[in-house]
């Protein structure tokens, strides 16, 4: 039983859309959560956004100068291991 009444789409259609650029660089095109600047994907819900605290912002320290200088160590006493057994064998 579809087109047997007229939809009301005006509310819709003239909301507030959501201010966020999409990644290929145009609008976001949804609307924007009430009594936000935001839609529900970019911000606009309830409890979004980054922790407190900006854990965010925390390092793992992988690619730190101490960690790769230690990864060489150890890549080179594994080398001098291997060479140590091939000598033995």
């Amino acid at each position: 039983m579809t087109g047997d009444h007229a939809r009301n789409t005006a509310p819709m259609q003239s909301s507030l859309r959501c201010g966020a650029m999409t990644r290929n660089g145009t609008s976001c095109r949804a609307p924007a959560i009430k009594g936000k600047q935001r839609c529900r994907m970019h911000g606009g819900a309830r409890r979004s956004g980054a922790p407190g605290g900006n854990r965010n912002a925390w390092k793992h320290g992988l690619f730190t100068r101490d960690a790769i200088q230690e990864r060489k160590r150890i890549d080179s006493l594994l080398d001098e291991a291997q060479q140590l057994l091939k000598e033995i064998t």
